[in-house]
């Protein structure tokens, strides 16, 4: 199992870079940050930082989206980024949500989203790509590579990831849940006459290691409101109870209210007092480390090939620390 770092870019950069390198040092393979122009700086810039002060990270999006940034000035970037340093990004995609939200859009349709994973993927790797009507191709790419995982929740979202991406993002860690849409993936995926194993599924999720649970929790509870924007979108789109999307995923949205996003993503976010203890430990990793370590073999028996591990909380270098020191080793 692989394993990555998700940070948001709040200034300095500097930090951001500082996490990433003690990341690498303690076993982490991939870089991960937020994407989102308004609210946290622009990604891309400090990447090239990251990419120029690591030896071998994995470095990219999680997520970007079709809608913030035009398909050719993506693939371009990616590109540029790879002929610096050797083929080391990915290109975590989705719909949109702080992103578009924040600067008053909609998330994108699952048919741009569709049609901007091949066009970005295409163009960074040197081949011409249709962008929204335009035949367009990159004449300086040479042998680029940019494997784009997909972002998903929904039944339309997760075949979407079955037909087209190299890759499967999802932001929870429940393991009934994960069995149930990396199975959807991969039928998908079969479908479409692809190879279903070269899926690479990513769970990405808030790690927080110590005895103190009730803290934990604390520290972790935004990630629950986090995913609870996505699944009012499925409820709205399916229902509160629909045979598409299990309920397992949905009835904890119930209480939700409003949601102000100058609190996305952070620790003491006040609009997640909706988000039960119970979803908070099912979506989450939280206490000793052998509690983690038994969840990931869980979730590696599952089929997870990477645990991506959002670390906005108070207690970002140690539990970097603490998965180079004892949970990294136990799952490589």
């Amino acid at each position: 199992m692989d394993f990555g770092l998700v940070l948001q870019t709040d200034p300095p950069a500097s930090e951001v870079v500082g996490l990433m390198r003690r990341a690498e040092r303690s076993g982490f393979r991939y870089g991960w940050t937020f994407d989102s122009a308004v609210l946290w700086q622009e990604p891309f810039v400090i990447h090239s930082r990251i990419l120029e002060h690591t030896d071998h990270l994995t470095v990219g999006p999680m997520v970007t989206n079709p809608g913030t940034r035009t398909w050719e000035v993506t693939a371009s970037t990616f590109a540029t980024l790879n002929d610096m340093y050797g083929n080391r990004t990915v290109c975590g995609i989705g719909r949109g949500d702080s992103a578009m939200r924040v600067a008053g859009r909609p998330p994108n349709t699952l048919a741009r989203l569709g049609a901007c994973i091949d066009a970005v993927r295409d163009l960074a790797e040197g081949r011409e790509a249709d962008v929204e009507g335009q035949r367009l191709r990159i004449p300086w790419v040479r042998d680029g590579r940019l494997p784009v995982w997909v972002a998903a929740y929904g039944p339309k979202a997760l075949a979407l990831a079955g037909q087209k991406a190299d890759g499967f993002i999802l932001q929870l860690a429940d393991p009934c849940l994960t069995e149930w849409m990396v199975k959807a993936v991969r039928a998908a995926a079969a479908d479409a006459g692809r190879d279903p194993s070269a899926v690479t599924v990513c769970v990405a999720a808030p790690a927080y290691v110590g005895a103190d649970l009730d803290h934990a929790r604390e520290q972790c509870r935004w990630f629950g409101g986090m995913v609870g924007n996505h699944v009012a979108d499925l409820v709205s789109r399916y229902g509160e109870r629909s045979a598409m999307v299990p309920e397992a995923l949905t009835a904890y949205i119930k209480q939700r209210g409003g949601y102000d996003y100058r609190h996305h993503g952070r620790a003491g976010n006040p609009d997640t007092a909706f988000v039960p203890d119970e979803i908070v430990d099912r979506f989450c990793l939280l206490g000793p480390a052998a509690a983690h370590i038994d969840k990931l073999r869980t979730l590696k028996d599952l089929g997870v090939d990477q645990f991506a591990l959002y670390a906005m909380h108070d207690a970002r270098e140690a539990v970097i620390d603490a998965y180079g020191a004892e949970i990294i080793p136990a799952l490589a």
